[in-house]
Order: C-alpha cells, then structure tokens, then sequence
C-alpha cells in the first residue's frame, strides 16, 4: 500500500474524554484479514493512517484507491460522475432489497427517476409531511415518560419512532401492510445480506452468487410482495388525503419525457426510502442522545433552547428555524457518526486521482467516516463540538458528507434533517438522559454505521 506522510499531529485529549470511536488499523490486513474485518465491523477496514492522507491506493483482490481530499471528493461525485458510477458490491449488497430503485440505478435510468421524484421533496412536500413526525415524536415522549428512571435503550425505540413516520408518510399508515413483519424483514436483511463476503474482498464478478445473501432474501421478498399489494390497492383506492409519498411517486412525471413509474419502479423506490429512510434517522438521533449524555452541558443547552421556543408542546416543522443548537447537535452527530460511512464506486474510465493512475474497474473507496475525522481537515476530530457547525455555511462543500453530494445526493436530505430536529427537541425539551458506567455503545459498521449494544441511557423528567 502507497503512503502519503502523516502531518504533525496535535495534542489530543485523552481518550476517556472523547465520545466512542473505532481504532483504526495500522498495518495491513491482507485479503484474510480483510474479509474478517469487513464482516465483523467494515470500519474496520479503514487504516488510521486515513485520516492524515489524502489518498490511499493497494490491491485486496482488486486494485482501490481510498479518497480523503474533498476536491478528488468532488471530482468524483460532482464532475466525473458517468465515470464513478455506484460499485458492484453496492449493488450486490441493495439489489435483492430495492430493485432498481434511483438509489443503485445509473445514467438515463437514474436521471428520469431522479427527475420525477426531486418534486416528491420539495420544501412544500416536506414541510407538509411534518405532523407525522411531530406526531411520532408525540408517541416517543409518551413512552418514555412511562419509563423515566429507568435504563432505556434508546436506539430501539428511536427505531420505533421513525419507522412509525416513514410507514405513515409512504403507505398513509401502514394500511395494506404489516409494519412489524417489514421491519422484521429489513432487520433480517441488514443483519445477514448486507455483510460483505470473501467474493467481495477478492473481486469476484458480481455473477458468481454469495452464498450468505442466498439465505436470507426470504423476508425482503416477502416484503416486496407486500409493498405490491398494496400499491395495487392504492390504484383501486384512488390518492389517500393528504396525500402520501406513493400518492406524489404516483402522479409524478419525468418533466423531460412525461414517463412515469411503474408499480415495480414504485415499489424500488418506495422500499429504498423505507430501508433507508427511517434506519438512517433513527441512527442520527440515538448517536445525538448518546452525545448529548456524553456532554451534559451541550444537553442542558440544548434543552433550555427547546423549552424556550416549544413551552411544553410538541415540536413542528415551524419550530426547526428557531432551534439553532439542535440542528448544529444534528450536523455534529452525522459527522461523527455518518450512517452511511463508507461508500464506494467502481471506475468506468481511465483517469488521475491526485497523482495516482486509476484504471477501469478500479475499486473507489469514500471513507466518509475517516473524512469526517481527518485531522487537515478539522480541528481535534474527534472531539464532539456542535459549535463547528454555528456557521454551516462557513464549512466547506465536499468535507462534510453525511447525505453524499453532486448530482446524487440523498433526495430525502431534508426530510430527514427536519425529522431529526423534531423529535430531537421535543425529546430534550421533557427529559435528560443520563450516560451508564460501562454501558458505552460501539460503532459497528454492516449496510449503517449502528451502535453495537444499543444505547443504553438513564431518562428521567427534565
């Protein structure tokens, strides 16, 4: 592997007084070692060396560069786009779950797609969509407050709470599907299809099967069956009021040709949002409760901020412009914890990546989580500070990743973020959550960057 030399590192503070990292590997791991890492956590396949380089390159089976310099960042996600499309592996790893959705689609398939969903989550859409959130995090609250003083694990139930919102705001409530079956299936999915196999470390063609992803598509096709079901039944129906999202995918029309979805590109992409839309959130907000009882005093803030503007009421999509501290506790979270933490491409062409020859189907690697940790790039890195984002606008494009960027950056950004505000505060507002001795969650990586254990907090009445 081609080193590039590590800067003067700073004084750090020690490591008792910095939330929860992975310790990165310092020498190589070779394509055993690689395989076992990448199935026990894929963080662990990132080198410490990571986050002082700006570009890694090595051979695991295939050629890859590891990219941590946010204008190479761009020149593969904005510029060259064509040239970068998704890696075999991602499609290998979604593909039994969301089809072609626009999420693994590429060029004019993805386009029209991207086409006629971007108008799905506009302002006006989202905004629109915000009680359901409001509404979850209502139920959230009420749940909680029957277990104050105790130890709640608050990744399951921030699971619950936006996988509530997310089959609201697709399916108008579930109707037509069972919400405990889906998610039992997702969770199947995440825990077994989604790992990476030996075939993936050393290259092999994407036709050649993985034996892991064989046995555990049973639940995914029995949710896709579902999710047709009840697309078939919304055409009967007629459009729910206030529409939904597969009421908005539905109407929807590529502005450009006028196509429109068809039930099983609906279904793709309505799966995608399920799959990704409430496991990404509810990530953020457990890895925010977690920082928050890490730092008492960002808690106490944070709470004085939204019992200021909310005065004992739920939060709503009015409330999230007046909650500045939340959303800069938000924006920390997804740096330090990116649910998407390690993304990658496959090389389509010939090209030059900061010095380095990459060649046609070179692996890419985007290690968000160790861009977002990289000491040229952020002052102590690893150190939990929502001040760094008091001016979003002052941190430079292409260092900060959390929704991807470039043409392909997530759809649902804003709804996510406007979730996360909402349930964040109202949460805050009416309880203080409590860090537990020894009870610290690990950063475990498989499809989502989880907290291995859950989050484990004392909450009790603010």
């Amino acid at each position: 592997m081609e080193r590039t030399a590590a800067p003067h590192r700073r004084h750090m503070p020690p490591t008792e007084l910095l939330p929860v990292q992975v310790p990165l590997h310092r020498a190589p791991l070779g394509i055993w070692g690689s395989f076992r890492a990448g199935r026990r956590n894929l963080l662990e396949l990132i080198p410490e060396i990571a986050t002082h380089a700006p570009i890694l390159s090595g051979r695991t089976g295939k050629r890859w560069h590891m990219v941590m310099e946010p204008g190479a960042l761009r020149h593969i996600l904005r510029d060259r786009l064509e040239d970068y499309p998704k890696s075999e592996v991602t499609k290998l790893v979604l593909g039994p779950a969301i089809g072609k959705g626009m999420f693994v689609a590429e060029g004019a398939d993805w386009h029209w797609q991207r086409r006629t969903a971007a108008p799905v989550f506009t302002h006006r859409n989202v905004s629109a969509l915000a009680p359901v959130m409001s509404a979850a995090a209502e139920a959230a609250a009420a749940r909680l407050g029957q277990a104050t003083g105790q130890n709640v694990d608050l990744f399951e139930e921030m699971v619950t709470a936006t996988f509530e919102v997310i089959s609201d705001v697709t399916f108008s409530g579930g109707a037509g599907f069972d919400r405990t079956e889906v998610h039992r299936a997702i969770e199947r999915y995440i825990g077994g299809t989604a790992r990476v196999s030996l075939l993936d470390v050393i290259g092999a063609p994407a036709w050649l099967p993985r034996p892991g992803r064989m046995l555990t598509g049973g639940g995914i096709r029995d949710t896709k069956k579902l999710a047709d079901a009840a697309i078939k039944a919304r055409r009967q129906s007629g459009a729910s009021n206030p529409p939904d999202l597969l009421d908005l995918l539905m109407e929807g029309a590529d502005p450009e040709t006028g196509q429109q979805m068809s039930n099983e590109e609906l279904r793709d992409n309505l799966l995608t949002f399920i799959v990704a839309g409430h496991e990404t959130t509810a990530l953020t907000l457990a890895w925010a409760l977690y920082l928050c009882a890490f730092d008492p005093a960002v808690q106490a803030a944070a709470r004085a901020e939204a019992q200021s503007v909310l005065q004992g009421r739920t939060a709503t999509a009015q409330d999230v412009g007046a909650l500045p501290l939340t959303r800069q506790i938000v924006d920390e979270t997804l740096r330090l914890y990116p649910p998407a933490a390690f993304l990658s491409r496959t090389a389509r062409a010939k090209d030059r990546l900061l010095g380095r020859e990459v060649q046609p189907g070179d692996t890419i690697l985007l290690p968000i989580y160790a861009l977002h940790r990289h000491h040229a790039l952020w002052p102590d890195p690893n150190r939990f500070d929502p001040s760094r984002f008091a001016a979003p606008r002052a941190v430079p494009r292409f260092q900060y990743l959390p929704f991807g960027d470039g043409p392909r950056i997530c759809i649902g950004m804003s709804f996510a973020l406007q979730e996360a505000v909402i349930v964040l505060a109202t949460l805050l507002s009416r309880f203080r959550f409590t860090a537990l001795p020894g009870r610290a969650p690990k950063p475990v990586l498989i499809l989502t960057l989880r907290p291995e254990g859950g989050v484990c907090l004392r909450v009790d009445r603010a």
